[in-house]
């Protein structure tokens, strides 16, 4: 059976034995936090176990701490959330949630890739997609053999130092909100609007094609070179709001062929939480 490691479409995944592979419904959404597991419970992707994205994916008790809206889960919480879903090493992985990637499924794809795991792939078009092609839902829980895994996360993968956006050598900043959020001009979840000083703007919403999947990988790859100029994907650092939509932003880098580049987990939000920071507003300079 052939590896997916960023995306797979859905003739791909039906195609797949079951017993093969972890299929997890990332569906969730910021107005309803109860929602996702709603909509789960109502339908989902035969074999499909649940991720909520407050408390399989993030840690809010972590809230408050510089951390973001979203703060990462610490290594031994996301471990057992693993070890639930009864995955261990060389198991295929698929998440997808309702939005192409744009949530929840794209932040577990990148968590498993901070833990090591490369055979973890997004569903492209996400559970629209599934339902277009017409292939089977259910309703019923599954049965899943609980297994041991303990993993550990990449510090080389991921940016926690605030500082650290600013210490030279100063990384290339790609925020992911959409451009009214980046601008300043709205502000629905976080205290303070605009972003941070010299960050570039790239939203999320611009890796898709009109059908909810993510444009070709050779479009993606000349879109984010034409954004980033001279700079490599090395040099390249991720942000949103909370650090959940930057991971959409990684995956199309990565499917692209545009490795290394790396997450500010704290995002806009972590970086408002203290007021000394400094806030830009309006467009990047050119």
């Amino acid at each position: 059976m052939s590896l997916h490691t960023t995306l797979i479409d859905a003739a791909s995944l039906a195609a797949l034995p079951p017993d093969q592979v972890l299929i997890v419904d990332c569906r969730s959404s910021t107005a309803d936090p109860g929602q996702g597991e709603r909509d789960y419970l109502a339908g989902h992707i035969p074999g499909a176990v649940f991720a909520s994205l407050d408390h399989d994916l993030s840690d809010l008790s972590r809230q408050g701490q510089g951390l973001g809206r979203h703060p990462l889960p610490l290594e031994r919480a996301f471990s057992a959330v693993l070890s639930r879903w009864g995955w261990y090493p060389g198991l295929q992985v698929v998440c997808y949630d309702a939005q192409g990637g744009a949530l929840a499924a794209a932040r577990l794809w990148w968590l498993l890739r901070l833990t090591g795991v490369t055979e973890v792939a997004v569903l492209d078009g996400g559970y629209a997609a599934w339902q277009a092609a017409d292939l089977p839902l259910d309703t019923s829980m599954p049965v899943r053999q609980a297994t041991q895994v303990e993993r550990h996360y990449d510090s080389q993968q991921v940016v926690l130092d605030h500082q650290a956006l600013h210490t030279a050598p100063a990384p290339v900043l790609l925020d992911a909100r959409a451009a009214p959020r980046y601008r300043g001009e709205v502000e629905p979840l976080d205290p303070v609007a605009g972003h941070v000083p010299d960050a570039l703007n790239r939203s999320f919403a611009e890796n898709l094609a009109t059908d909810g999947r993510f444009k070709p990988a050779e479009i993606l790859r000349q879109e984010f070179l034409a954004l980033l100029g001279a700079a490599s994907a090395a040099q390249v650092v991720h942000m949103c709001g909370s650090g959940v939509t930057a991971c959409h932003n990684l995956l199309a880098m990565e499917h692209a062929g545009l490795s290394g580049s790396r997450l500010y987990a704290p995002s806009w939000s972590g970086w408002v939480s203290d007021p000394s920071r400094p806030v830009a507003t309006g467009d990047a300079p050119r």
